[in-house]
C-alpha cells in the first residue's frame, strides 16, 4: 500500500495551501489539487470547440465520474444517479415512495440538514416520521430496525454521523429487515465516500447509497449522486427530462410518462452544468496518479485523527467521536462549551475549523501536515485554558 507523505503531497495544491493557515475542514470543504484549475479551462474549450454538440463530450466524463464512485462504493458505473446537490436526489427518492398508502417514514435525529429538515417538513404534512436518537450509536441500527413496521415506506440513515464522526454499526442488519418488508431503504454515506472504505455489497443490492465529492473527494460542490438498486422501477413524482432522455425525440402521446431503462435514469435531472464533473475527473485522476487509494487514505486519516486524539487528552478535552479505529470517520469532534467563540480565535489565527452545536470539528486531509496540527491544537488549547 502507497504510504501518503503530506509534506511532498502539498506542492500539489499552491492555490489552496498558505503559511499563514491551517486547513482542517477536511470533513467540509477540502483543498482542490492545481489540476483542477485546468479542468475548468478543458470544459470552456470543450464548450467552444463543439457549441451544442459539447454534451457528447460531458455525458463522457460523467461516465468517468460514475466510473470513479463505483470503483470507490461497488456497483455498476450505469446504476450511480448524479446531480447537482443531495437534496434534488434525495426529493426524488422521497417522490417515489407510496405515501398514499405506507405513511411511515423512518430516520434518526441525527441526519444532515438535506435529510432532517425535508423530512421534518413532510411530517408537517401528515406523514409519520418517527426519529431515532443517535446515540447511543452502538445500538442505533437495531432501534431502527425495530422501528420499521409494515406501514413504513422507507428508511432513511447516515452510515458515518456528521456531527460525531462515528460509524454506525450494524446497517447489515437494517438492511435485511428492510428487504425482508419490501421497505426502501437509503444509506447517506457523504462522510464515508473518501473516508472510509464502504463495501456496497455487503449491505445488498437493494439499498440506495446517497453521497457526494464536496467533502473528502476533493471534488468541490456540483457531485452528488445516488447508487440505484439494479434493475428499480420506481417512478419519481419530481421528474427531470433527463430521466427518458433516449425518447426525447419521440411523438408525444397521453401514455404515461416513461422512464430510462437502468433504474439510475429514472432519478436523472435535467439540464446542468458539466464544470463539475470536468473538475471532479481531473481529480480522479489525480488521486489514481498519486496513489491515493482508499486504503492509503483511510490509513493517513488514522494517523492524523489519532494524534488528534492525543493532544485532546493532553488538554482534557471532551472527545464526543469514537476512538476505535473501525468506529470513527475522518474527524474528530470535541465539546465546548462555546463553540462559536472557538472558531473565531482560531480563524484570527489562521486556523480554518467548524461547530455543530456545541461540538468542534476538525477534520485533518491528506495533506495536512502533524506540524500543522500541533499548531492547531496547540492554539485550541490556549484558548481552552
Amino acid at each position: 500500500m502507497t504510504t501518503i507523505d503530506s509534506a511532498t503531497l502539498r506542492s500539489h495544491y499552491t492555490a489552496f495551501l498558505r503559511p499563514d493557515r491551517v486547513l482542517l475542514t477536511g470533513h467540509s470543504h477540502q483543498a482542490w489539487p492545481d489540476i483542477a484549475r485546468d479542468a475548468l479551462t478543458e470544459c470552456f474549450d470543450d464548450a467552444a470547440l463543439h457549441v451544442d454538440d459539447k454534451w457528447g463530450a460531458a455525458f463522457a466524463v460523467a461516465d468517468e465520474v460514475r466510473a470513479g464512485i463505483a470503483s470507490a462504493l461497488g456497483g455498476r458505473a450505469r446504476d450511480y444517479a448524479l446531480d447537482g446537490n443531495t437534496h434534488a436526489l434525495v426529493t426524488r427518492f422521497l417522490s417515489a415512495l407510496p405515501l398514499r398508502t405506507r405513511r411511515h417514514i423512518v430516520t434518526t435525529a441525527g441526519e444532515f440538514h438535506t435529510l432532517h429538515r425535508q423530512l421534518r417538513r413532510l411530517a408537517e404534512e401528515g406523514v409519520r416520521v418517527t426519529f431515532i436518537d443517535p446515540s447511543p450509536v452502538d445500538t442505533l441500527a437495531a432501534r431502527l430496525t425495530a422501528a420499521v413496521t409494515a406501514d413504513t415506506a422507507a428508511v432513511l440513515c447516515s452510515s458515518v454521523l456528521f456531527e460525531t464522526s462515528s460509524v454506525v454499526p450494524g446497517l447489515g442488519d437494517l438492511a435485511a429487515r428492510c428487504r425482508a418488508h419490501g421497505v426502501p431503504l437509503l444509506v447517506d454515506t457523504y462522510h464515508h465516500f473518501g473516508a472510509l472504505p464502504f463495501d456496497r455489497a455487503a449491505l445488498g443490492d437493494e439499498v440506495f447509497v446517497l453521497g457526494g465529492g464536496y467533502k473528502y473527494a476533493q471534488w468541490g460542490e456540483g457531485v452528488c449522486f445516488l447508487g440505484v438498486p439494479p434493475g428499480c422501477d420506481f417512478r419519481p413524482v419530481v421528474t427531470g427530462w433527463f430521466a427518458d432522455f433516449a425518447h426525447l425525440a419521440d411523438r408525444r402521446t397521453d401514455t404515461p410518462v416513461g422512464y430510462g431503462d437502468d433504474g439510475a435514469d429514472r432519478f436523472a435531472g435535467a439540464t446542468y452544468d458539466p464544470l463539475s464533473h470536468y473538475r471532479a475527473r481531473a481529480v480522479l485522476r489525480f488521486f489514481a496518479a498519486q496513489g491515493m487509494t482508499p486504503s492509503a487514505l483511510r490509513a493517513c486519516s488514522l494517523r492524523q485523527t489519532a494524534q488528534i486524539f492525543t493532544w485532546a487528552d493532553k488538554l482534557g478535552l471532551d472527545v464526543a467521536t469514537p476512538r476505535a479505529e473501525d468506529r470513527r470517520g475522518g474527524f474528530v469532534s470535541v465539546r465546548l462549551q462555546d463553540t462559536g467563540a472557538a472558531t473565531e480565535a482560531l480563524a484570527a489565527q489562521g486556523i480554518r475549523v467548524d461547530a455543530r452545536g456545541d461540538l468542534l470539528r476538525l477534520g485533518p486531509a491528506p495533506y495536512s501536515t502533524d506540524g500543522e496540527i500541533d499548531r492547531a491544537m496547540k492554539a485550541l488549547g490556549t484558548w481552552v485554558q
